[in-house]
């Protein structure tokens, strides 16, 4: 039956938009990229020799990539082409960015439709916007594909050729990329800044202060000292990172503890007037609607989520209809959404919420696809969060509550009030004049905060026990110039400096942004990215990067400047706007970086290729190994991070847990460590059999156990690591003796005769039968386990490292599809549920509990449209595939 093919990514968009369209549409996705470039090892034979053989990419000819269709892609192209057959109109509906029509230009090369093709672009996927891009279509943006495929060609170049120097030099399996690398650099600096940094204490007092008389009589606020002789006291913005006073000392005085004190106890009988008292008219203006990274960053203050779950809950938003799409960099908001936003706010708040004007909101940045609209509710008319409280749950509703909040309130009303300052005056019985102050803030008007007020990072400045109401309803007594006041709990306060704050996920993307590092498509998987690779850990929602990580920056610094240099990384986003936009050319652009400019001999203009050929000798030793001080190192060892130091000709070694900050770790600690760890022993008694002294020491893997062989003895010692439950302190020969014992043979096995040993290895306590090992759920049973009892587990499935399987947590009936038992089982990354065939982490917001049936059918039906995850594939995907040649700056695609 004839009808009109939609393609689009997404299986859910699919449905969605499927749902609004008619029966002459028929709707299916590609599930992402279809074709991308393969690994080296997958190209044909007579590909692999040159650079195409080294990158998948002719940097010989134009950097022309060599595209193949992803394997667990060729069933998904199957069936589109099997749809195409019937198919009077090809509408190409992939998302709007540079990635999305990308997509939508290897669908049409793939495909090579020979009817009629519309590319599209759904904003919002609401029958109003669905149909508004019907009317509007267009052709393929081949500049923004160009842009793409730079992109991808970047990539895989800075990639090959970096990474596998970070194999060799500190770890294998690292990885380098043009803006991860530079994200892990950020954090890595902002880390040595911690380290380097020196605390200042100051001082200064507060006090409560009380009318003695007029209508506020005996209402009482407090101030903070502010001034003494006429010179401002210092706080914490008058210090550098070393503890130096940095303002003029001729205009700023530091209070010690004395002089606080001293202060203090001049001031127990002083007589205190009001010496000035100040008003200024308050205003505040509501924040621009979101764009993708101030809704990262709101969602990780306000909702504590990280920044791919961040997206992941957006994008799930957007596919099914509830916002516009969520990777844009314009604040921008339509017509429709202006007049529906105002119109909102007034039915809500009143007429007077909103100002006469609409308010229009641009970007400040020039590159910025303003043909975006910002993150709004989706329709010419919003739904409010409570209309669709019933349909959405957990951190979907919270999010779209989010996004309707900041909306709405970007169209209301500055709120407006009064600002005033009391200074309180006084003489010291040692003749010091002194100022304090106080500050409050009355709303008259809230405007938009009626609605919506954002969130906003903790200034690394702050005292929160002292800090003065700013921009909150707040009430100063009606006080006037000369007027006395009444002092008590006068009291000095002692403040210290605090080191540069660690990135959150959300500020690490404000970060990128403000360097323009990336794009808003990509900052929440660099960040995801660094944290999943484990350069960098998240400890109270903040970004703590680990050792390999300072190796990784530090080689780079050293060998690969221009690379990480943050400069030449915005120079790059730039320079694909610039492809975007049809400014510049892909192939010259890409012969830039990598080959190089004619004549340079060093930095950037050298290009990758000759940086990478001239790299010289590198000492992997002096990579690894940062200075601790008084002689100690910290290294990176293969098994993690130790400390070490010379004493009396040996070396001396301590294991730094993994989770101590690097700036956490000082010659006291590395003291502490090497006390705990390795240095010290405890004599247990001599062996009964073996007759040899036996000790416990503390080693880079954990307390263990072990006999002392006798000077110039080849044997090797019979060692044992404790049990869990055990203690290096108060372990006893009787246990070591039991420890040294293991493994132990349980038995044989009647049925072949295997023995069967019960042994505790690296994971834990473990059965062993010729290469059949089973995970044991105690260490006490490596010690009283029968041979029935192992041969009962023998008997079970094995399940991950030799693990018995479960008992599922629950069962929800039949799946339709494959016709098997669904049930719920815990995984090693959550709860999942499965079918047998196809299994389904169960998503953020549902529970074993809470999950139905009918939910459990839709999330496995979501899965199979997804395809199978992507896997390496073990030989070339086509016989034929056809390398691309570099396209004309604006091709149409092909019409009849």
């Amino acid at each position: 039956m004839a009808h009109k093919l939609v393609i689009v990514e997404s299986p859910t968009k699919s449905r969605t938009i499927g749902g609004y369209l008619g029966d002459e549409y028929e709707v299916v996705s590609s599930v992402g990229h279809i074709r991308d470039l393969p690994q080296p090892s997958e190209l044909p034979a007579d590909k692999r020799e040159g650079g195409i053989g080294k990158f998948a990419v002719d940097v010989d000819n134009g950097f022309e990539p060599y595209y193949v269709v992803s394997p667990e892609k060729k069933k998904v192209v199957a069936e589109i082409r099997a749809k195409l057959k019937n198919a009077t109109e090809v509408y190409l509906a992939t998302d709007e960015d540079r990635e999305g029509e990308a997509i939508a230009w290897h669908l049409l090369e793939v495909l090579s439709p020979k009817v009629p093709i519309k590319r599209l672009a759904f904003h919002e996927i609401t029958k109003e916007g669905i149909m508004r891009a019907m009317e509007h279509p267009r052709e393929v943006d081949m500049e923004l594909v160009q842009a793409q495929e730079a992109r991808r060609v970047l990539d895989r170049l800075y990639g090959y050729e970096v990474s596998p120097v970070l194999w060799r030099k500190v770890a294998s399996g690292l990885s380098a990329g043009r803006v991860q690398s530079i994200a892990l650099r950020l954090v890595v600096d902002r880390e040595r800044e911690r380290m380097a940094f020196q605390a200042a204490e100051y001082w200064d007092l507060t006090a409560t202060f009380a009318a003695t008389s007029g209508a506020d009589e005996g209402r009482k606020f407090t101030a903070r000292l502010a001034t003494v002789d006429g010179k401002r006291v210092a706080s914490g913005k008058d210090f550098d990172d070393r503890g130096a006073l940095t303002s003029d000392a001729a205009k700023v005085t530091h209070l010690t503890a004395g002089a606080a004190a001293a202060l203090a106890a001049g001031l127990a009988d002083a007589a205190f007037a009001v010496s000035g008292v100040d008003s200024k008219p308050y205003k505040r203006r509501p924040a621009a609607p979101f764009i993708t990274s101030t809704l990262i960053q709101e969602a990780s203050r306000k909702l504590r989520l990280g920044a791919r779950e961040s997206m992941r809950v957006a994008q799930g938003l957007y596919e099914r209809g509830y916002i516009t799409y969520m990777r844009t960099d314009s604040p921008t908001l339509s017509g429709e959404a202006v007049r529906a936003a105002r119109k909102q706010a007034i039915e809500l708040y009143g007429s007077d919420s909103v100002p006469s004007a609409a308010r229009v909101y641009s970007s400040k940045d020039d590159s910025a696809q303003e043909a975006h609209e910002a993150i709004r509710p989706a329709g010419d008319t919003f739904r409010t969060p409570e209309s669709v409280r019933a349909e959405l749950r957990g951190q979907e509703f919270r999010m779209y509550e989010l996004i309707w909040k900041r909306t709405v309130a970007s169209q209301m009303a500055d709120a407006a009030g009064t600002t005033s300052t009391v200074r309180i005056g006084a003489k010291s019985a040692n003749g010091h004049a002194v100022e304090f102050s106080a500050s409050g803030t009355i709303i008259t008007f809230p405007g938009f905060l009626a609605a919506y007020e954002e969130s906003r990072e903790k200034d690394r400045y702050e005292d929160d026990e002292a800090k003065v109401a700013d921009e909150k309803e707040a009430r100063l007594p009606q006080l006037a110039e000369g007027q006395a006041v009444a002092a008590d709990g006068l009291e000095p306060l002692t403040h210290a400096t605090t080191p540069p704050p660690r990135f959150t996920q959300g500020s690490m993307i404000k970060e990128l942004e403000d360097r323009k590092f990336g794009r808003p498509s990509t900052y929440a998987s660099t960040v995801d990215l660094i944290v999943a690779r484990g350069y960098v850990r998240v400890a109270n929602q903040t970004l703590i990067p680990t050792w390999i990580a300072f190796s990784i920056v530090g080689l780079m610094e050293q060998h690969f400047g221009w690379l990480i240099d943050y400069d030449f990384t915005a120079d790059m986003e730039e320079g694909l706007d610039l492809i975007a936009t049809g400014k510049a050319d892909r192939t010259e652009w890409l012969s830039t970086f990598y080959f190089g400019k004619d004549g340079a001999t060093e930095g950037r203009d050298e290009g990758l290729k000759k940086l990478v050929e001239n790299l010289g000798d590198i000492d992997a030793r002096a990579i690894n190994t940062f200075p601790v001080g008084e002689g100690i190192s910290l290294r990176v060892g293969r098994y993690g991070p130790y400390v070490e130091r010379e004493v009396d000709g040996e070396m001396q070694r301590a294991s730094v847990p993994e989770d101590m900050a690097p700036d956490e770790l000082t010659v006291a600690v590395s003291e502490e460590l090497f006390a705990n760890q390795g240095g010290d022993e405890r004599e247990l008694g001599v062996h009964p059999e073996s007759k040899l002294q036996v000790v416990a020491k503390a080693g880079r893997f954990g307390p263990y156990v072990t006999e002392v062989l006798p000077e110039g003895s080849k044997d090797k010692p019979r060692t044992a690591s404790l049990f869990t439950s055990m203690q290096l302190e108060t372990v006893t020969l009787a246990d070591a003796v039991v420890l040294m014992s293991l493994p132990r043979v349980v038995g044989a096995d009647p049925a072949d005769g295997a023995e069967i040993t019960a042994q505790n290895g690296r994971y834990g306590p473990y059965l062993k039968k010729g290469t059949d090992s089973r995970t044991l759920d105690s260490e006490d049973l490596l010690l009283d386990i029968t041979l029935e009892q192992a041969l009962a587990i023998y008997a079970e499935p094995k399940r991950g490292r030799g693990r018995p399987v479960a008992p599922p947590l629950a069962e929800y009936g039949v799946d339709p599809v494959s016709e098997k038992p669904i049930v719920a089982k815990s995984g090693r990354f959550g709860d999942y549920i499965t079918d047998g065939t196809t299994n389904v982490t169960i998503p953020r917001g549902d529970t074993v509990e809470t999950l139905t049936a009918e939910r459990a059918v839709e999330l496995l039906a979501d899965k199979r449209a997804k395809g199978p995850a992507k896997k390496p594939a073990r030989r070339v995907a086509a016989k034929k595939p056809a390398a691309k040649k570099a396209p004309a700056k604006k091709a149409a695609p092909k019409k009849k």
